[in-house]
């Protein structure tokens, strides 16, 4: 077994490491966005990596490439278009 050469980089820009992984740990649960630039003052606080976080439609969830809409059980894209049924 070779295993794998190279680097990973997620989308936010973060860079993996197999060793000395220090994000979204047991002891530092900060987004890549807080790494980066700082945490927001008391009161503020991000949710979400994304600052602003998106707006999510009454009874939605956010499923990554939309939101899922449990009563209709249909997922649409951010841009409120139809992608798939659940």
């Amino acid at each position: 077994d070779r295993g794998l050469q190279g680097k990973y980089t997620f989308a936010d820009g973060l860079g993996y490491r197999e060793e000395k992984w220090h994000y979204c740990d047991g002891c530092d649960r900060r987004f890549c966005t807080e790494i980066r630039s700082g945490l927001k003052p008391a009161g503020i606080s991000q949710l979400t990596n994304l600052d602003p976080p998106r707006r999510i439609p009454e009874g939605c969830y956010d499923c990554g490439d939309g939101f899922y809409n449990p009563e209709t059980r249909i997922i649409i894209d951010y841009k409120l278009r139809f992608l798939r049924n659940a």
